[in-house]
């Protein structure tokens, strides 16, 4: 049998995978990235999901951020299943309540950060100024600079900036520090977790480096496809207080 969600914990998730499978068929052969996967998110937490290359924490977060989906199971948010929408329901699901931040930072290169921020805002129902979003990830006095003009941890920065402008509900960073040197790839982990704190973003970051677990509230464990722990973690550190 497939694990339940938490019934005391359910009624605050707001988005969970439940018994959820991906098969991708490769030529003759079918591969199991998701085997019966479990994993809700919870409301204003943030949570690291830990594993190895090729344990499906990618393929996972693509499906709680409807940019892939599931070949069965559901996905739950606040209890509404969007497994089964259409293609224009999940572009308006991802629109409206989900920010994205990956490894590489996908900026315009034409645009200035201010620029780059704005792109967003500008289909958002609700969203932060363009200064303000650069400004919380401490870019204010660079927003009219070129992405070529920036640093790595600067552009994942702005990366981070247009993924919060649109006061997303849910941030969802896959390998984010994933090309960067430790120094700046602590400073991004900051602004990460200053997003989650200051604006109640509920947060989760794929990583392989089990350190950066320690900054996350709670920690899912991935392997083969299938949950291999969820814990509670009990001694949370700030970013700045990481070693790897």
């Amino acid at each position: 049998m497939p694990p339940e969600l938490d019934p005391n914990r359910a009624r605050s998730a707001i988005l969970a995978a439940h018994d959820v499978t991906k098969v991708y068929r490769m030529g003759d052969v079918d591969v199991h990235a998701l085997r019966g996967v479990t994993v809700p998110l919870y409301e204003g937490e943030l949570m690291v999901l830990l594993g190895p290359s090729g344990s499906g924490k990618s393929t996972l977060l693509n499906i709680l951020g409807a940019l892939d989906v599931p070949t069965s199971g559901r996905v739950l948010y606040r209890g509404r299943d969007i497994a089964s929408a259409d293609e224009r329901e999940l572009t308006l699901f991802r629109r409206a309540h989900v920010g994205f931040v990956f490894q590489f930072y996908n900026l315009v290169p034409s645009l200035t950060a201010r620029e780059n921020v704005a792109l967003v805002t500008e289909i958002a129902e609700n969203p932060l100024d363009p200064g303000e979003a650069l400004e919380l990830v401490g870019l204010s006095a660079r927003m009219h600079h070129f992405p070529a003009q920036l640093s790595g941890g600067e552009q994942q920065r702005v990366a981070i900036a247009r993924a919060v402008a649109k006061q997303p509900e849910i941030l969802l960073c896959d390998e984010p520090t994933g090309a960067l040197d430790f120094k700046t790839g602590i400073r991004v982990l900051e602004v990460i977790d200053e997003v989650n704190r200051s604006l109640g973003t509920t947060t989760a970051v794929i990583t392989h480096h089990a350190p950066i677990a320690r900054m996350a509230d709670r920690v899912v464990s991935l392997s083969d496809g299938t949950v291999a722990g969820d814990e509670t973690n009990e001694q949370k550190i700030s970013p700045s207080e990481l070693t790897w």
